[in-house]
């Protein structure tokens, strides 16, 4: 199945665009938990039950806008090329290797595209969950999922480096500079 998978995601020169929407969808599942833990780190006496039921709510958001803006529209994208070459050869590719690409393609850049940000977003708030399991595990909980959600994006900077032959550590930077302003744009507001 694998092996199928890796043709058709040779012949459809997919790789690229998998490895984006994972970066991409990964950073927004980042930036939006960091949004979220910092706006109730700063709000008075929030209960950590209600910190990570938003939290949740807001990464399966995440997970289902993935899935379906992706599938959509690469689905549309893929059906457009398939068509472009069946008229160019003059001939029906539906059961081709083009067609199998055309239609199973798109599943599983959707799979990465929602996948990426609800696992992201999953990882930050578990500091969050072991708490709320035993307060003992982790003592400040919010602290601990903004500075998961640093790492991360961090994570995430060091990831684009080595795919595109940059400095990593310089890469890990950017992002985190990002993230950086983010929160510091949360604290600003926060406070007016």
């Amino acid at each position: 199945m694998f092996s199928q998978l890796r043709i058709l995601l040779h012949i459809s020169r997919s790789h690229g665009i998998i490895r984006r929407y994972f970066v991409v969808n990964g950073f927004d599942g980042a930036l939006t938990m960091l949004g979220l833990c910092m706006g109730f780190y700063f709000t008075d006496q929030v209960q950590i039950s209600v910190v990570i039921h938003a939290c949740l709510g807001a990464a399966i958001a995440l997970g289902m806008s993935g899935v379906s803006s992706a599938y959509i529209s690469e689905s549309a994208e893929k059906k457009k090329e398939l068509l472009e070459l069946e008229q160019a050869m003059i001939a029906s590719l539906g059961e081709s290797h083009f067609g199998r690409a055309a239609r199973w393609v798109p599943v599983v850049i959707a799979i990465v595209n929602g996948a990426a940000p609800f696992a992201i977003s999953v990882i930050i708030i578990i500091p969050l969950w072991l708490h709320d399991w035993r307060d003992d595990l982790i003592t400040l909980p919010l602290e601990a999922a903004i500075f998961t959600a640093f790492t991360l994006v961090f994570l995430l900077g060091i990831f684009l480096g080595r795919i595109s032959g940059s400095f990593w550590l310089w890469s890990g930077i950017k992002t985190l500079f990002i993230a950086l302003v983010t929160a510091l744009l949360i604290f600003l507001v926060s406070h007016f």
